[in-house]
């Protein structure tokens, strides 16, 4: 057997019945049919082109929170997308359930984010003909923007697992939902980690039933929320009761205390300003895009394509983009 049988075998004789594993996965899977590695199985070919997609190392200059904080260790889209991996690696583990898979699903989870997070996304979302969900945007820029057009040609299982990740539908595996879960387990307590940092919250304002039940820490926290969801079982991927109960009284305060508070959003109508103009620009001006996003335009459509191209840019090119098309210049610059 090669080393790619091997670890199937494996899988076979240790995950549990609720896992979705490698050797089942047929090649029919992908949308473009591939003669399979004698590595490295299917998941784990796709956490690999994740991890190499350009769409990946952008995130690491796109906001999560704060739009353009001063200071090094708030968090990204890329130590967010990283954490939501290890916390769903950690579940997926402890449940024998298939870690390669989960792990493809996380990293790949948030490659369609905007730039300026969420205020990018409701910008695109009025603007683009289509609306805009930065989980299906995901699931394009692996089918259809990486790789010069062709796609990463992940398996289904992955594609569903991204696309159920922050929508109302569940994923059709258990890994899928282990992800769904851990983005939520991540984003509330990274995020009230960065809102003390930057001042915008008090941590001994958070609701006392939360904290009495999920604990004092980021640490502890999320040990509890893991704790629960493993505890709970890989047939059905939930807290038990009185977690979730901490855990969405918990969200509810950073809803109306950090996201809509207003330091949080003071920035927000200039950035979703920024995207908007530069849709504006390239809806006008389609043969100004890259030559990569005017070939989307010939297989799609402009809007879809001008769309592709912003929800793309980091934080500071679109700025700078913005800055470039309509900032004049000073006379001084054409000397």
């Amino acid at each position: 057997m090669n080393i790619r049988e091997q670890t199937e075998l494996i899988e076979n004789e240790t995950l549990c019945e609720f896992a979705c594993k490698s050797a089942d996965v047929a090649s029919a899977r992908r949308v473009r049919f591939e003669e399979k590695c004698d590595l490295r199985t299917a998941f784990q070919r796709d956490r690999d082109r994740v991890i190499h997609s350009k769409a990946f190392r952008c995130l690491k200059h796109k906001t999560q929170v704060f739009l353009a904080p001063v200071g090094d260790t708030f968090r990204t889209r890329l130590t967010h997308t990283l954490e939501v991996s290890q916390i769903a690696r950690t579940i997926s583990r402890a449940l024998k359930l298939n870690e390669d898979l989960t792990e493809a699903i996380a990293l790949a989870h948030d490659l369609g984010h905007t730039p300026f997070g969420h205020a990018g996304e409701y910008a695109l979302n009025e603007v683009c003909p289509y609306g805009f969900k930065h989980y299906l945007q995901s699931v394009r820029i692996v089918d259809y923007i990486e790789n010069c057009g062709e796609g990463l040609n992940l398996t289904y299982e992955v594609k569903n697992g991204i696309a159920c990740h922050g929508s109302d539908k569940f994923a059709q595996t258990a890994e899928g939902n282990v992800v769904r879960l851990s983005d939520k387990i991540a984003y509330i307590n990274h995020d009230i980690d960065d809102a003390v940092f930057a001042k915008a919250l008090d941590e001994n304002d958070l609701p006392g039933f939360a904290i009495s039940i999920l604990g004092s820490t980021k640490s502890r926290r999320i040990s509890t929320m893991v704790e629960s969801v493993v505890n709970h079982g890989a047939e059905n991927i939930a807290m038990d009761d009185l977690t979730k109960k901490a855990h969405d009284e918990l969200r509810s305060f950073l809803f109306e205390n950090v996201y809509s508070s207003a330091k949080a959003k003071q920035e927000d109508e200039k950035a979703m300003h920024i995207v908007k103009m530069l849709y504006k620009y390239y809806d006008a001006h389609p043969q100004k895009l890259p030559c990569e996003y005017l070939a989307i335009m010939k297989r799609f459509d402009k809007e879809r394509a001008v769309c592709d191209f912003i929800s793309g840019l980091s934080d500071q090119y679109a700025i700078d983009l913005f800055t470039e098309l309509y900032i004049p210049k000073s006379w001084g610059r054409f000397r």
